[in-house]
């Protein structure tokens, strides 16, 4: 615990540690993408998926320890009893802070399956990390704008169908699919100007789980659905990596998720969406009312 430093001094040290620890996972990682490329016989999908998810476990049991070794946090987290690291789950969260990736690895590594985050196209070109995150079978997502489908109706829904088929290759070894249901990270100046019904979160934008449960099937039928909060207020990425993220709460929730929701056609049901849709708000207006207690008796101590 170094704590006793200076935040400036504890900065450069997570910082460099951080970058330490990507570069000993990249490199066996990148090993094995080569190997994968020589050797691209489907049979063999399987077995690579598995070198991939070992090393990603190792990659956070290493973040974890430099977390340990330049932070002083105290962590509050309730409801990670009972989960299966064999199991297939679908993970949403309130999203306040790059922090907020970090805490969940934490919290769930080795006890579910590595945690696969949707992630947008571009971010395949990013160095290093873009070969991980395709290795690991991050799905990734395309966006068109509105203006561009106007001008190309024809790629209307085919980001869905990039979704569908990125998920099919989770049903191949236990996977955790993480959705940030609010798209972005939580900012006061983008709550107001979406004028978000809750006090606490924007709204949640249900396309993605929906997709995601559609295409694993009866395979994936527990949402862990979490709760973050930062009783001190949530921390920027480097004031995290300078040690200034003095508490955290975690609250996760088991929930099963409806049959019908997995064999109903979110696209085209409108009945359905709207039903699916109504599901997503009743759990948002929960978690809004759960941060708000959570802020409260932290408040208090």
């Amino acid at each position: 615990m170094l704590n006793f430093f200076p935040s400036q001094v504890i900065l450069v040290l997570a910082s460099s540690l951080l970058a330490v620890v990507t570069i000993l996972c990249f490199l066996p990682i990148l090993f094995f993408v080569v190997l994968r490329l020589l050797l691209p016989f489907s049979g063999l999908r399987k077995f690579f998926s598995s070198i991939f998810m070992g090393i990603a476990g190792a990659w956070i049991t290493l973040n974890k320890g430099w977390m340990k070794l330049t932070q002083k946090t105290q962590w509050d987290v309730e409801g990670v009893e009972n989960l299966d690291k064999q199991g297939w789950y679908l993970v949403t969260s309130n999203h306040q802070s790059w922090a907020d990736i970090f805490v969940l690895q934490s919290v769930f590594n080795r006890k579910i399956p590595f945690l696969k985050f949707f992630i947008k196209q571009e971010l395949i070109r990013v160095p290093v990390m873009g070969i991980c995150w395709w290795a690991l079978d991050f799905p990734f997502m395309k966006r068109y704008s509105k203006t561009f489908l106007e001008k190309h109706p024809e790629m209307r829904g085919k980001d869905l169908e990039a979704t569908r088929k990125a998920c099919e290759h989770f049903k191949l070894i236990p996977t955790s699919i993480m959705n940030f249901m609010e798209g972005t990270r939580f900012t006061r100046e983008k709550h107001d100007r979406q004028g978000s019904p809750f006090k606490h979160l924007l709204k949640p934008k249900s396309g993605g789980i929906a997709f995601a449960m559609q295409s694993m099937g009866k395979q994936l039928n527990r949402l862990l659905n979490v709760t973050i909060v930062y009783p001190d207020g949530a921390p920027s990425f480097v004031d995290f990596l300078a040690g200034k993220m003095k508490r955290v709460v975690v609250r996760v929730e088991q929930i099963q998720i409806p049959q019908r929701f997995v064999i109903s056609d979110y696209t085209n049901d409108q009945v359905f969406r709207a039903e699916f849709n109504r599901w997503v708000y009743e759990l948002w207006e929960k978690k809004d009312s759960l941060i708000g207690r959570l802020l409260a008796d932290t408040a208090r101590v």
